[in-house]
């Protein structure tokens, strides 16, 4: 049977220093798409062209959103820091509530503050780029491991660049 799970909170963090989280004003967490890079072959000879995946993916961005102002981000805009995506989800079929996370190293390199009114929590957009590292965890389960400066992309446990490892002997 096909499992259902309900999002039912969110929060980001530093993931190495305490007392980080955002939880009472995190609003809204965007987690970066993951694409992979494709290379297109239209033989002369061919009938069309098709786009073949690469053993790369395009750049990740991951954001999120606080209500209010939060001031610790200017210290941390343009310095690479690992960061928690946390999520906690609601097993449907189970009842049970499941961990879901992101581990991310990226830099803050855009800070956008809603346009607001003094009648309503100012909210405050905040864009992840710089991205080398970025690991997702289901309940315990391995989803995806993106390592840039050890040239890892694992998806589903499927190692992408085992291969491209070995032959190039690294």
């Amino acid at each position: 049977m096909q499992k259902l799970y309900t999002l039912t909170a969110v929060d980001v963090r530093l993931a190495e220093q305490d007392g980080t989280s955002r939880f009472t004003t995190i609003d809204k967490l965007t987690m970066p798409s993951i694409e992979f890079t494709t290379a297109g072959h239209n033989p002369g000879g061919g009938v069309g062209e098709v786009e073949f995946n690469l053993p790369r993916i395009a750049a990740l961005q991951p954001a999120f959103a606080v209500k209010g102002l939060d001031t610790d981000i200017f210290g941390l805009l343009g310095e690479r820091q690992r960061w928690v995506f946390a999520a906690a989800y609601k097993d449907q079929n189970t009842g049970l509530d499941v961990a879901h996370r992101a581990v991310i190293e990226g830099s803050v390199s855009q800070w956008e503050p809603d346009e607001t009114s003094p009648t309503e929590f100012q909210g405050c957009n905040h864009v992840l780029k710089e991205v080398t590292f970025y690991e997702l965890v289901h309940n315990g389960e391995e989803l995806f491991h993106w390592d840039f400066w050890n040239g890892i992309i694992r998806t589903g446990g499927v190692d992408h660049t085992a291969g491209v490892r070995t032959a190039l002997g690294i």
